[in-house]
């Protein structure tokens, strides 16, 4: 339990902690492994793993991170990859004495530490340079003394290929909006004419068409502080800040930019206008789109489409080895559109995008914003990505892991190895194992696009229910995720005191039914759609879909862990409060359809009976977890009652609230993907 909440830098410190002693080991292994038993070592050019931070870097709805946060963390992970990196020398030191080798070895050790302590001293310092010298050892190894040591001294050069001076990427994510409003501040300055060439007066009443084409032609250097607008002047230092830590770290220190909440082809090309108006004419950035809602899914193709079109961005695309990388909100897509009708669009996006890539001669890669829960994208990561067919560029495999799931799939090295091997084999299977046998056929589609768009109604219905933003602001725990201190971020988008629904965050929206044992988004639209397809007399074509289709199935299975994890004998009481008692039997009534369809269709008895070992799990860990869950939801009915009859008693107040507060975290990390 924190009294304060963490700092973005705070943050980063705690996420380096698995970099340090959890992936710089476990990747390195699964390395090794492929490098000895697989291919030879000096044709594995590809890292295999490329790891990305947010930590210090993602500014969406983050006024706590600053450009001077983004360099500090930089240069934490880059005193990190090094003290790692001195640590194995040592131990290589004390192991090859050998004449000619342990000199070698020692000058190295003392380079690594010099970098560390007094870089601007060290002149010499260069990974390639320690990645030669160490051949040299490896080479002196092989000739002279039987391969001694052989392993560990090629462990450290996968380590240096892995990991470089960056040790991960530190991508830099902002709102699409922000960039919008800080761009009209620009070109809104007195002197702006001074700095900059070929803004024409009146930008502002240009087409779309125009506007883009204005964009694609400006370049200059704008001094950061001739802006009085905070908003403005951090943004123009954070892509300064890019150059700075591609300086020190190397380019894959900070080569990402997110422009998060991407509805047009103007919210790409402004950011990339901004950089080239940073004295960087040529950026070496990939600028990532990420599509979330629904809408926004739909329009992605001709968003992207419009942008390979274009001669200047083309240019762009060709210094960065013709790749695009795009991400896909799993966690926004589902708050806005429901779960079906969210990873359903997701497929057809990656579909088009894919067919537009090969349209154009670009690499598409698909970086997909996940969270732990099948609400948020999660639920079992090698079946979806083992699912998609080969419509879809899946040439890597980009995904966030999020919060508990860090803690939870990442904590030791067994199971971070176990599931970093996951990920590795799900790709390998999709594309070596079952090439084309994933596809789905123009009868499968229509009936996803059937079950997707019935599903989406009624979520639709349930979302715009006028008790939908009440029942949780006062019968779950949403009001209190703010009081946890867990994260920097703000607990909601915007400073109204009135909440919207567009201004939940994802984590808290999906945690706060979670906490309820209702788990809404993980189902809720899926077995009305079901069922009236079922009522059609059609349940065979469902079966049927359900046989054919491992992507249908995948979401089937995901669907059913969140149905395990509801546990409505919890809020049963609310059923005849007089406010939410015909909502919360709103909420009931959909599970159990839910519950009885996916069982109708996949002919088990019981849900998840495919997964044994994890319907054990998820059984034991909500026994575990029941106690205090019925300890908060007294505490959440006192409240009401207090709230309701006796205002003035603050100090009861707020010891119920420290209960529901505290509760919440034995509550997160027993269930161990609730959010």
């Amino acid at each position: 339990y924190k009294k304060k909440k963490p700092t973005p830098y705070d943050e980063a410190v705690s996420l380096v902690w698995f970099l340090e002693n959890i992936f710089y080991h476990s990747a390195s292994t699964i390395y090794n492994y492929i490098a000895e038993h697989i291919t030879d070592s000096n044709d594995l050019k590809n890292s295999i793993f490329d790891f990305g931070f947010w930590p210090g870097g993602d500014r969406d709805g983050n006024p706590f991170v600053t450009p001077e946060i983004t360099l500090k963390t930089a240069k934490r992970l880059k005193f990190s990859i090094l003290r790692n990196y001195y640590r194995d020398l040592r131990k290589l030191k004390r192991k090859i004495t050998f004449p000619g080798l342990e000199d070698r070895i020692e000058a190295l050790e003392e380079l690594v530490f010099n970098e560390l302590f007094y870089p601007k001293k060290n002149k010499l310092f260069s990974i390639n340079y320690i990645t030669s010298e160490l051949e040299f050892v490896l080479d002196g190894l092989t000739k002279d003394h039987d391969n001694l040591y052989r392993n560990e001294v090629l462990d450290l050069i996968h380590k240096l290929r892995l990991f470089g001076l960056h040790f991960a990427s530190l991508d830099i994510r902002q709102d699409s909006r922000i960039h919008h409003n800080v761009f009209i501040d620009i070109i809104s300055h007195s002197k702006i004419n001074d700095y900059l060439e070929g803004l024409p007066k009146d930008y502002l009443k240009l087409n779309d068409k125009e506007r883009c084409k204005v964009l694609l032609d400006l370049k200059g250097d704008l001094p950061p502080k001739i802006f009085k607008n905070e908003m403005t002047y951090h943004t123009l230092k954070s892509i300064r800040a890019i150059k700075k830590i591609q300086k020190n770290n190397g380019e894959r220190g900070c080569n990402r930019y997110i422009i998060s909440n991407c509805q047009s082809l103007e919210n790409i090309l402004e950011l990339f206008a901004m950089c080239r108006l940073s004295n960087w004419e040529k950026p070496n950035v990939d600028f990532i789109p990420l599509f979330e809602t629904i809408p926004d899914l739909k329009e992605a193709g001709n968003v992207m489409r419009a942008l390979f079109r274009n001669s200047e961005y083309k240019n762009h695309l060709e210094r960065r080895d013709m790749k695009q990388t795009i991400m896909l909100g799993f966690s926004d897509g589902t708050k806005d559109g429901g779960y079906f009708m969210a990873n359903w669009s997701i497929y057809t996006a990656k579909e088009t995008l894919s067919k537009l890539g090969n349209e154009f001669g670009i690499q598409i890669a698909f970086f997909d914003g996940r969270g732990g829960p099948p609400a948020r994208g999660g639920g079992n990561t090698h079946e979806f990505y083992a699912s998609m067919g080969d419509t879809i560029q899946s040439d890597d495999i980009q995904l966030t892991i999020q919060g508990q799931t860090i803690s939870s799939n990442f904590g030791t090295l067994d199971s971070s190895q176990y599931n970093l091997e996951q990920l590795l084999s799900s790709g390998i299977e999709n594309q070596i194992l079952s090439p084309g046998k994933n596809n789905l056929s123009n009868d499968d589609r229509k009936l996803m696009e059937q079950i997707a768009t019935i599903s989406y109604k009624a979520y639709q219905d349930f979302k715009e229910h006028p008790n939908f933003i009440p029942y949780l602001e006062k019968m779950s725990t949403l009001p209190f995720y703010s009081k946890t201190n867990i994260g920097s971020r703000p607990s909601k988008r915007g400073k109204s005191s009135t909440l919207k629904f567009e201004d939940l965050r994802a984590i808290p929206f999906v945690g706060s039914w979670s906490q309820l044992k209702q788990n809404v988004p993980g189902f809720f639209g899926l077995g009305t759609a079901l069922d009236t397809i079922i009522e059609q007399g059609r349940i065979e074509n469902l079966k049927t879909l359900y046989k054919n289709s491992r992507f249908f199935r995948t979401l089937i299975f995901n669907s059913m862990m969140s149905l395990s994890k509801s546990f409505f004998q919890l809020t049963s009481y609310m059923e005849n409060d007089k406010e939410f008692g015909s909502f919360w039997k709103l909420i009931f009534s959909e599970y159990k359809l839910t519950k009885m369809v996916l069982l109708k269709i996949s002919d088990f008895q019981s849900l998840m009976e495919n997964e044994p070992s994890g319907k054990a799990s998820i059984n034991a860990r909500e026994e575990i977890v029941q106690p205090l869950l019925t300890i908060q939801q007294y505490a959440l009915m006192q409240l009401q009652k207090i709230k309701r009859n006796d205002k003035d008693n603050v100090k009861k107040i707020e010891t119920l609230e420290a209960i529901v507060t505290r509760s919440l975290f034995g509550n997160i990390n027993a269930s161990r993907n609730s959010a």
